[in-house]
């Protein structure tokens, strides 16, 4: 810091334009007291709704005390940033049993090393107002409550899907975080709920994945299964996931809020090598090397080639039957993972191919 105090109002102020001139839509300005969303994340773990996430019950209060985990936090500062593709026809893709669908967040690069980058750069310039200040940023890193933060923040309210809502932006942005130990003005936390008796998310889950409105059984939810779980997907949820093989859209596309919703001006958010209408069949095609190749600096990468298979092979067991698809099945029968040679041999009795 410099000899002289800053005067945090006008800092706070400029440290809003710079966030905006860095491409995010939004920064907001929290203290490090999460209130009740801490008893909310215990009941959560005590459920056991997050499944193999054992990564989400470790640190100890750190993930619920950003002042435990940065000692001499004071602020938290959130930041938004829009990632929806111009692509208007989520649901469409979602109708043709023959196309893969991913989720709209992974489809172009990373976002993580984008907006990790971003946030140092946002604190370099205030640097540059004020001289040296503690702070570390954070992108989907380390224990970090970044929903409980956003609303805490004012950015948006936590949906009965379990999503950050914004009222002008819907829900379909990524979330931000730079713990500083400047006590900046903090913004008047979001306290009211906007979803009223709309239900239209926990109704359209494929795999009633809702226990109720704000809770999400993680281990039934396509996004947990086709990413963070490593094993074998449950028989009884293959079919509900129909074509989704990376992450799940459902939840936001019903959401009336998405209609604010608007596509992202980053370039590195927009899809890659086809993937947003890629076929089933062309990506099981698809050997190690050319996985690896396709998925340089793509969230999808994290999954590896033997789950890329394994998600795949349940898309295709809910494909139309074919030929094509047959053979493709076929292929990989003699895999050496024990675990796609299940998911192929319940793919092709789907078809009614005997193994």
């Amino acid at each position: 810091m410099t000899s002289q105090t800053p005067d945090y109002q006008e800092l706070a102020a400029q440290i809003r334009e710079l966030a905006r001139e860095l491409g995010f839509q939004q920064l907001g300005i929290g203290a490090v007291d999460l209130g009740e969303h801490k008893q909310h994340l215990q009941h959560w773990l005590d459920a056991g709704y997050h499944g193999e996430m054992e990564w989400m019950a470790s640190h100890g209060s750190k993930r619920t005390h950003p002042d435990e985990l940065v000692p001499g936090t004071q602020r938290v500062l959130s930041v938004r940033m829009d990632y929806l593709p111009t692509d208007t026809e989520m649901a469409k893709r979602l109708a043709n049993p023959d196309v893969a669908y991913i989720s709209r967040y992974a489809l172009g690069r990373d976002y993580h090393k984008l907006i990790r980058r971003r946030l140092q750069q946002l604190a370099e310039r205030i640097e540059q107002l004020i001289g040296p200040f503690g702070y570390r940023a954070f992108v989907d890193s380390a224990p970090v409550m970044e929903r409980a933060l956003a609303t805490r923040s004012g950015l948006g309210w936590i949906g009965k899907n379990t999503m950050v809502i914004n009222r002008k932006a819907g829900s379909y942005f990524f979330l931000g975080e730079l713990y500083t130990d400047l006590p900046l003005p903090i913004d008047a936390p979001q306290q009211t709920e906007h979803c009223g008796k709309c239900t239209a998310c926990l109704t359209a889950c494929p795999t009633d994945a809702f226990a109720g409105p704000h809770l999400l059984d993680a281990r039934r939810c396509i996004s947990y299964l086709t990413i963070e779980l490593k094993g074998s997907i449950p028989e009884a949820l293959r079919e509900p996931m129909g074509n989704r093989v990376f992450g799940c859209d459902d939840c936001q596309l019903v959401c009336p809020w998405n209609r604010f919703a608007k596509p992202t001006g980053e370039a590195d958010f927009s899809p890659r090598h086809s993937l947003d209408h890629a076929s089933l069949v062309e990506l099981f095609r698809w050997d190690e090397a050319t996985f690896l190749k396709r998925t340089e600096g793509s969230p999808i990468r994290r999954i590896g080639h033997e789950r890329w298979l394994r998600n795949l092979a349940v898309g295709l067991g809910n494909a139309t039957s074919s030929i094509n698809v047959i053979e493709a099945l076929k292929q990989r029968q003699t895999h050496p993972s024990a675990l796609v040679r299940e998911h192929v041999s319940w793919a092709l009795e789907r078809h009614g191919i005997s193994t």
